[in-house]
C-alpha cells in the first residue's frame, strides 16, 4: 500500500494544471486590461510601416581633435539630438547610433519634416561670438572701402545695425539679419579679453578690435574672404566657417543669407547654456527667449557683456553662431550675470525655434547629413499588409501540418499559439509608450519566425508523450514521464534561440535590432506558454475519454503509433523438479 500511495502523491505534485492555468490567465487579463486602460490598443509602428522621414548623419572630427569620435561623444550627441527633435513636439522620434560614426534619426508622419530636418541637420557646436563688422550679404564691389576689422573707418553697417544703436537704451536688438527690425535684450557674447577695447578707449581703437593681435597675412586673408563672401549662394553660406577653430576669428552668414558678419573669437560656447525657454510677456505683449547659464558660463557671460556694453554698434552685438550661420545677433546694453533674455519681433514659432537651438545646440561633434529618406504612409501600409499576409500564410501552413499529423493534439497546439499571440500583442502594445518600442518590418519578420519556434516546442513535447505510448504506457503516465525529457529539450532549444537574439541585438543597429528584440521576446514567451499553458492543458485533456481511450482522431492512438503490448510485471516461478522414482 505504501508504494502506490507514494507514486500517486508524486504524480499529483507534477500534475496540478489548475494553478498554472489560473496564473497565466490572470496575466493575460491584466495585460489586456492595462492595454485598454492606457489607451494604447495597437503596437506603435516604426517609420517603415507608419511612414515618415529617416535622416542619416555622419560624425566628423573637428579641427585639432582627431579622436573626438568615440562612444561617449556619440551617445551625448544622440541625447542632444533626441531632445532637440522632441523639443519640436515630436514625441515618437527615434534617434540611435549606427556603427561607429553614424546617427539615424527617424521622424514619424504627422510632423513638419522640413522643420525637423533643419533642426536635426544643424548639428555643429553652438558659439557666442562678438560682431566686429556686419554688411550686406552680397560680395563687396571692387574698389570700395573694405569693411574690415582693421580699418579706422566705420564699417558699412546696414540701416538696421545703425537703428539698433539708437534703440537699445532699454533693450538690445535681436538682429538675425541687417534687414531685421527686431528688438531684444542682451544675450552673452564671446570675445578674447585682449581683442576687446577697454571702456574709454579711443574711437580708433574701438574700430580696430582685432587688428593688434592678428598677423598681417591672416588679417588680409580674413578681410579678403569677408569682402568676397556671397551669402546669397547656399554653397558659400554653408562653407563660410569650415575649418575654423573656436578661438579664431571667422566670417559667417545669416540664416537667410542677406547679411554677412565678421566675427571675433569665442569664449562662451553652447555647453555653457544651462537652459533656454520661449515665453510670452503678458505686460509687453511680446514673445521672448530667456536663457540661463551654468556657473562657469555665468562668469564668462558677465565679463563679456561688461565689455560689449561699452562699445558702439555693431561692435556691441554678438552673434549666436550655429553650424557656421548666425541665427541671431542681439546687442548688449548692460552688464549681465547668469541670465538674459532676447526679445523682438518674435512669433511663437520663431521664439521656440531659437530656444530649442540654444538649449540643445551644443554637440560634442560636428555632423554631415548623408541621406534623407521619406517613406509614405501608403508604402508603409503596403509593407505591413505584405508582412501580415506572410504571417498568415506561415500560420496556415503550421496549422495544416499540425492537424494532418497530430489530429486532436492540434487543438492544444492552436490554443497555445493563441495564448502566445495574446501575450505578444499586449506586451508589444504596452512597450510602445513604456520604452518607445516600435514594430517595424524586421520586427514583424521576427514575430513570424517565432511561430515556428513556438510550434517546435509543442512538437517536442507531443513526440515525447507519443514515444512513451509506443513503449506501452497509458496516456496519463506517458504525459508525466514525457514532460521532464521534453522540458530539458525545450529549455535548451529556447536558450540557444534567445542567446542568438541577444547577441544579434547587441552587435547590430537600426532596424535589425527590431528583429532581434521581437525574436527574444517571443522566445521567452514560448517558455512561459509551454510551462503554464501547454503542459497543464494536455494534462487536463489526458483525463478525457477522447484522448485517454486513444481515439483514432486524438493523435494518440496506440495502434497507429505502433505501441508495444502493455508492460506487465511478472514473477519467475521455479517449476517443480520431477525426481525419478526409485525403482
Amino acid at each position: 500500500m505504501a508504494a502506490p500511495k507514494k507514486g500517486k502523491g508524486r504524480a499529483g505534485g507534477q500534475s496540478r494544471p489548475g494553478r498554472a492555468l489560473a496564473l497565466i490567465l490572470i496575466a493575460m487579463v491584466a495585460l489586456t486590461g492595462g492595454m485598454f486602460l492606457s489607451g494604447h490598443t495597437t503596437p506603435r509602428l516604426g517609420i517603415d510601416l507608419a511612414g515618415g522621414t529617416s535622416i542619416t548623419l555622419q560624425a566628423k572630427n573637428q579641427p585639432g581633435k582627431p579622436n573626438a569620435i568615440n562612444k561617449t561623444n556619440m551617445d551625448t550627441a544622440v541625447s542632444i539630438i533626441e531632445r532637440r527633435v522632441n523639443g519640436l513636439g515630436v514625441s515618437e522620434a527615434e534617434v540611435q547610433t549606427q556603427g561607429d560614426r553614424n546617427i539615424i534619426v527617424n521622424i514619424p508622419k504627422g510632423t513638419n519634416s522640413k522643420q525637423a530636418q533643419e533642426q536635426v541637420g544643424t548639428t555643429a557646436q553652438l558659439y557666442f561670438r562678438p560682431v566686429l563688422t556686419v554688411a550686406d550679404g552680397a560680395p563687396t564691389p571692387a574698389g570700395s572701402e573694405s569693411p574690415s576689422a582693421t580699418g579706422s573707418d566705420k564699417p558699412t553697417a546696414t540701416p538696421s545695425a545703425e537703428k539698433s544703436a539708437d534703440e537699445t537704451a532699454s533693450g538690445s536688438e535681436t538682429t538675425p539679419s541687417p534687414n531685421s527690425t527686431t528688438q531684444g535684450r542682451a544675450v552673452t557674447g564671446a570675445l578674447k579679453a585682449d581683442a576687446t577695447p577697454t571702456p574709454g578707449a579711443s574711437d580708433e581703437a574701438a574700430d580696430t578690435p582685432a587688428a593688434t593681435e592678428t598677423p598681417d597675412a591672416a588679417t588680409a586673408a580674413l578681410e579678403k574672404k569677408f569682402t568676397e563672401l556671397d551669402c546669397s549662394d547656399p554653397a558659400a553660406r554653408a562653407t563660410a566657417g569650415d575649418g575654423v577653430k573656436p578661438e579664431d576669428p571667422t566670417v559667417a552668414c545669416s540664416s537667410e543669407g542677406d547679411a554677412k558678419y565678421l566675427l571675433g573669437p569665442s569664449e562662451v560656447s553652447g555647453t555653457d547654456v544651462d537652459d533656454a525657454k520661449a515665453q510670452f510677456d503678458q505686460q509687453r505683449g511680446i514673445w521672448l527667449v530667456s536663457m540661463e547659464f551654468t556657473s562657469k558660463g555665468s562668469k564668462k557671460f558677465q565679463a563679456i557683456t561688461k565689455k560689449l556694453s561699452a562699445q558702439q554698434s555693431p561692435q556691441n552685438q554678438f552673434a549666436i553662431s550655429l553650424d557656421g550661420e548666425v541665427v541671431s545677433a542681439p546687442q548688449v546694453n548692460e552688464t549681465l550675470s547668469g541670465s538674459a533674455e532676447i526679445s523682438g519681433s518674435f512669433n511663437q514659432q520663431s521664439a521656440e525655434d531659437l530656444a530649442n537651438v540654444l538649449s540643445y545646440g551644443a554637440l560634442p561633434l560636428s555632423f554631415q547629413e548623408q541621406s534623407v529618406t521619406t517613406v509614405s504612409a501608403a508604402l508603409g501600409g503596403d509593407q505591413l499588409k505584405a508582412g501580415l499576409i506572410a504571417g498568415a500564410i506561415g500560420l496556415a501552413l503550421v496549422v495544416i501540418y499540425l492537424v494532418a499529423y497530430y489530429r486532436g493534439l492540434a487543438l492544444i497546439a492552436l490554443l497555445s499559439l493563441a495564448a502566445s499571440g495574446v501575450l505578444s500583442y499586449t506586451i508589444m502594445a504596452l512597450l510602445g509608450p513604456a520604452i518607445g518600442f516600435a514594430l517595424n518590418l524586421p520586427a514583424v519578420c521576427g514575430a513570424i519566425v517565432a511561430i515556428g519556434i513556438t510550434a517546435d516546442s509543442f512538437i517536442v513535447y507531443f513526440e515525447r508523450v507519443r514515444d512513451e505510448i509506443r513503449e506501452g504506457r497509458t496516456l496519463r503516465p506517458a504525459i508525466e514521464r514525457g514532460w521532464p525529457r521534453a522540458r530539458r529539450t525545450i529549455l535548451v532549444s529556447d536558450f540557444v534561440s534567445f542567446l542568438a537574439a541577444a547577441v544579434l541585438f547587441l552587435v547590430t543597429v537600426g532596424k535589425v535590432q527590431g528583429f532581434a528584440f521581437t525574436l527574444g521576446l517571443t522566445t521567452l514567451l514560448d517558455v512561459v506558454v509551454v510551462f503554464l499553458f501547454t503542459k497543464p492543458v494536455l494534462t487536463m485533456m489526458g483525463g478525457t475519454k477522447f484522448f485517454s481511450s486513444g481515439h483514432p482522431w486524438s493523435g494518440l492512438d496506440p495502434k497507429r503509433l505502433g505501441a508495444k503490448p502493455p508492460l506487465r510485471r511478472s514473477r519467475r516461478v521455479n517449476a517443480p523438479i520431477d525426481h525419478p522414482k526409485e525403482a
